[in-house]
């Protein structure tokens, strides 16, 4: 097969919170501003990231995870953003090394190169010493070199430059800066969210712009993958899609399969107080509900078109906040009751602690989806599911519920694993 060569780089960490994210997006910032094409991607399962991803580069940010998306997915992806990009970023997910499979797992699989943003405000010569092991722990893995993040000044990141051993590139040092992205349980807020979301993404790039971080990495070759094919199983129907800030976990690699299928997307602001529009079926994606409950709760008439839809016997998908707005109730994280659509029995709870995260997949009637779960609720429904999905080790995962067409879950399933299975869902 042919290759496609485009310059690439991986910016992973050696744990969560280093600023990978921060880093990943002022670089596409900088070279975005410059008039490139710049393609980023998010390693694992995230909304939230390639939400600023996508603002920083003015692209869509799409995920690569060869556990829930498959190394087809990733690897068709890859090529085509090689095809029609002058720069491909990937974020990493977690640690370097974390996770099975993980960010390392993918570069070396495509042989994209590693820089590590290291997280130096508490410490000196060691920070040669965790490059030196992210470097050396994988043998084969095309790791580059460093970026010194939250230096204190200029002799602080002499002595981190000095400390690399010979090979280890040094991509520079950023300053403990008051720009960094405003974080929630669930990860980054989203860009509606963060105050001068351009100026602080510019701020960054502008501090990025006397490191060599910024310098285009080596080409890559990319094994070119056509596309997989999908036939048109939903052609002439509409699908409508929940869309803002409560309704925002929405894989772009899933709108694109939805297209492909052959379906017209109708988006609609339940936050905003907009109506159903008229559709052969639903989509109500993850997202936050549980913090605008009190204005969700409010729009009656959203709640009597729900009910309208599924009791006609159209399909209806509710995922992880989707399905929790199907509920009863929703009892918020301060204990407040707030009454939702009544097309579930039971209620979702906001708990303090994360309750659960993962890979699952489920072997739904339709076919078998590849899905992620992560969410800090519990929903108490005497609901009997008709399913339960399971992890990559077969340990029993999400419930599913089917009540008609309506389809409900903590899970966020992945599109490409199946379109076959998803125009069913939706058909």
């Amino acid at each position: 097969m042919s290759g496609l060569s485009c310059p690439a780089l991986l910016v992973a960490a050696p744990a969560s919170g280093a600023g990978k994210t921060t880093v990943t997006a002022a670089l596409a910032r900088w070279h975005a501003r410059r008039g490139r094409r710049v393609t980023v991607f998010k390693c694992g399962p995230d909304f939230l990231d390639p939400q600023i991803h996508e603002v920083a580069s003015g692209r869509p940010c799409q995920n690569l995870d060869l556990g829930m998306c498959g190394e087809a997915d990733a690897r068709w992806r890859l090529a085509r953003a090689a095809a029609t990009s002058d720069l491909i970023l990937v974020e990493g997910v977690m640690g370097l090394f974390d996770g099975v499979p993980s960010a390392a797992d993918i570069a070396l699989r495509f042989g994209i190169p590693v820089m590590a943003v290291i997280d130096a405000g508490a410490m000196a010569q060691t920070f040669g010493a965790v490059a030196h092991g992210l470097g050396s722990y994988r043998p084969g893995l095309p790791f580059t070199g460093a970026l010194a993040n939250r230096v204190a000044g200029p002799g602080h990141a002499d002595l981190l430059a000095g400390s690399l051993p010979s090979g280890i590139g040094w991509f520079g040092a950023l300053p403990n800066a008051a720009d960094s992205l405003p974080e929630r349980q669930l990860g980054l807020l989203q860009p509606g969210e963060i105050d001068d979301l351009a100026g602080r993404l510019d701020r960054l790039a502008d501090a990025l712009a006397a490191t060599a971080a910024v310098d285009l990495p080596k080409a890559v070759i990319f094994e070119d993958a056509p596309a997989p094919r999908s036939t048109p199983q939903l052609a002439g129907k509409v699908v409508a899609i929940a869309r803002d800030a409560a309704y925002a976990f929405i894989y772009p690699a899933n709108l694109e399969t939805l297209r492909q299928l052959g379906a017209e997307l109708r988006f609609f602001s339940p936050l905003a107080g907009e109506s159903l529009p008229a559709c052969d079926a639903i989509w109500l994606p993850g997202g936050y509900p549980e913090l605008h409950a009190a204005k969700l709760a409010a729009n009656g008439g959203l709640r009597t078109a729900l009910q309208a839809h599924v009791y006609s016997g159209k399909p209806l998908l509710a995922e992880c906040g989707g399905m929790m707005s199907l509920f009863d109730e929703i009892v918020d994280q301060h204990g407040i009751r707030h009454h939702f659509a009544g097309l579930l029995p039971g209620r979702a709870v906001m708990q303090p602690r994360l309750a659960a995260l993962g890979t699952q997949f489920a072997e739904l009637p339709e076919g078998r989806l590849a899905a992620h779960t992560f969410h800090y609720s519990r929903s108490e429904t005497p609901l009997a599911p008709l399913l339960r999905a399971h992890t990559p080790e077969g340990r029993a995962g999400e419930a599913v519920f089917r009540q008609g067409r309506l389809t409900a879950s903590y899970l966020h399933f992945y599109f490409p694993s199946n379109p076959g299975a998803v125009a069913a869902l939706f058909a």
